[in-house]
């Protein structure tokens, strides 16, 4: 198959019957990948108020995402196996309670930095499992020609949890406390599991009609695109965890940093359901696209680099918009290009790429934060934007091996 075709679309699948249905299912999809991300995102957004009643600096906090991120690198694979056997919905809603419940302590209990980041460990297990189950939801319930539209809108939780984590710092850390950020969010997950539709079948007919293991000769691919889709996590992370305490220590007020997070994350938001909308149209050259956001991404992480140099507030929001909005906005077109080249195991596949992010996501903050701690806040910056473009290019070496000349991908009915 030549390479625009094995990144289009395929005309079957098991479909959503309606426009009502499709948008009950993406909705679904977007809350429950949200609750799973609110833990990680809160802590970077109200870093700086937790770190007066926690006691822990910018290494600590780095070290606290990376915690999360390792939690979720561990579960990345065995729960794609296992969202792969026993269908998106059945992992979907237990793990929303769960996601519901870690939260809660966050707010309830925890009182240490140790006691955050062991938290932090297990909140990441549970990303792991919802990630590859609200894919798999999502391939098998939306009609292909708009799958495109639907992973960039269930993308988008992540910047909307980023959103959230933005706006709780005016909006609820500094008037009413940290802590009642997590309330919330422990809520929205509540809720979340409980409107997460039903199962359309039987545990036993599923596992009969869905079988298909990820051929064995598409895993090398698989892996390299997996790290190019790392080292563009990477720079994420490290961003989404220490934009709001860098535009702080650049001098923008705590309000304001919160809300160039938070105005960020909308941007972010926007710019993954755009180019979802954008790749239906398209139908083909969706891993390309992926890498020209990367490197327009870099142009942010050198902004930001430069407003922490100078201490000029205005490069931090144009950093901050174009990093998050480009730089960040290319999540949900990486899925959907990987899902349209694997139709027959979609959470096994993308539980594969997910790796390359989960670790990278452990080293990024982690980086980032040591950089920051025996350097500047500007190094650090530069170096995001220097890894970023390194993804870029193995995301491109990554498709050749998938859909170069003489590559045959074969997209089967879901």
């Amino acid at each position: 198959m030549e390479p625009s075709q094995a990144e289009g679309h395929d005309a079957t699948a098991s479909a959503s019957s309606s426009p009502e249905g499709m948008a009950k299912d993406i909705i679904s999809a977007v809350a429950a990948a949200a609750s799973t991300s609110f833990a990680v995102f809160l802590t970077g957004a109200l870093a700086v108020q937790m770190r007066s009643t926690l006691h822990f600096g910018p290494d600590a906090l780095g070290m606290s995402i990376s915690i999360y991120y390792i939690g979720a690198a561990a579960g990345s694979v065995p729960f794609g196996r296992l969202t792969e056997a026993v269908g998106g919905v059945r992992i979907m809603k237990p793990t929303a309670v769960v996601a519901g419940g870690l939260l809660a302590l966050i707010a309830l209990f925890v009182h240490s930095w140790l006691g955050l980041s062991i938290v932090l460990f297990f909140s990441g297990i549970v990303s792991s499992a919802m990630q590859p189950a609200t894919n798999l939801f999502l391939a098998r319930r939306i009609p292909r020609s708009r799958q495109g539209f639907a992973f960039g809108v269930k993308q988008s939780a992540i910047p909307f949890a980023a959103l959230f984590g933005g706006l709780a710092v005016p909006g609820i850390a500094l008037t009413i406390g940290w802590r009642w950020a997590f309330v919330a969010a422990a809520a929205w997950s509540v809720v979340t599991a409980v409107a997460i539709p039903r199962s359309r079948t039987s545990l036993a007919a599923y596992r009969a009609r869905h079988k298909d293991p990820v051929p064995k000769d598409d895993l090398a691919p698989l892996i390299v695109l997996g790290i190019g889709f790392g080292l563009g996590i990477f720079a994420a992370a490290a961003m989404t965890g220490f934009l709001v305490i860098s535009a702080v220590d650049g001098g923008l007020s705590r309000s304001n940093a919160g809300y160039v997070a938070g105005i960020a994350g909308l941007i972010a938001v926007i710019a993954r359901i755009y180019v979802g909308i954008a790749a239906d149209r398209r139908g083909a050259g969706h891993f390309k696209v992926v890498a020209g956001m990367l490197v327009i991404g870099c142009i942010g992480y050198g902004a930001l680099a430069i407003g922490s140099a100078s201490r000029v507030a205005i490069f931090f929001w144009i950093g901050a918009f174009v990093a998050f909005g480009a730089g960040w906005g290319w999540n949900g077109l990486f899925n959907y290009a990987v899902i349209q080249t694997h139709q027959r195991s979609p959470a096994r596949a993308t539980a594969v790429t997910q790796v390359g992010g989960r670790l990278a996501s452990v080293f990024g903050p982690l980086v980032f934060g040591l950089l920051v701690s025996n350097v500047s806040y500007s190094v650090a910056w530069m170096v995001n934007g220097l890894v970023a473009l390194g993804g870029a290019a193995i995301i491109m070496y990554g498709r050749h091996m998938l859909l170069g000349p003489g590559k045959h991908i074969v997209v089967a009915n879901p």
